[in-house]
């Protein structure tokens, strides 16, 4: 009897604990240091006059090695890369070949991508970011991460964990645009080729540099 009252015990803890978003984002930030995956992104438009907003959806793959190393590749609906080499961010839009570069730490304090990519413990995120667990759904794990700065152009990314498994981000801007991304077949700590961070515009691109680089 008293066994199966200890047994009932430690299985009640262990479901707290994987109910605690907060918990699963320490798991992740200290035990996967490189990933990748496929992706889909919905990404749905404020309602205007009344009328819902206008829903576009993308897929591609992203991979991410810390610290500061990542990379989205859109696929459809129509090519476009983005690239953190540690230092510089490059996104490339394939159809129009331009390449657009600004220095990463600049263009990404307070984003979902220093979550993913920069930071390597909690106490680092909370410089920039209000952080709280929510409630589990979906059967993933949820962190609430609200950026302390409010001129910025982010209002709120729920970070989903399956495990520690990255599984969803839904991110809000200060213009009510809502960003759903949704991650698939996840590796964490997978091998990832550091030529893939790496980026060289094509010879033929037209290539913009941010003025304060």
């Amino acid at each position: 009897m008293k066994k199966s009252i200890a047994m009932l015990a430690l299985s009640l803890a262990s479901s707290l604990a994987m109910a605690d978003g907060l918990q699963a984002l320490d798991a992740f930030l200290q035990n996967v240091r490189s990933g990748q995956s496929s992706f889909t992104q919905t990404v749905t438009a404020p309602e205007r006059d009344g009328q819902p907003g206008r829903v576009s959806r993308s897929s591609g793959t992203f991979a991410f090695e810390r610290p500061g190393k990542f990379r989205f590749d859109y696929l459809k609906p129509f090519p476009q890369q983005i690239v953190g080499d540690g230092t510089t961010l490059w996104v490339y839009d394939e159809d129009l070949n331009q390449a657009t570069s600004r220095p990463q730490q600049q263009a990404l304090d307070s984003t979902p991508a220093a979550i993913l990519s920069s930071a390597t413990s909690r106490a680092s995120l909370e410089r920039d970011f209000t952080l709280q667990s929510g409630p589990a759904a979906d059967g993933l794990q949820w962190v609430v991460a609200t950026p302390k700065a409010t001129d910025g152009q982010l209002r709120s990314v729920r970070i989903g964990f399956q495990g520690e498994h990255l599984a969803a981000l839904d991110i809000e801007d200060s213009f009510s645009q809502h960003s759903a991304l949704r991650f698939e077949n996840f590796e964490p700590n997978a091998p990832v080729d550091a030529a893939q961070f790496r980026f060289t515009p094509p010879a033929d691109a037209d290539v913009i540099h941010d003025a304060a680089q």
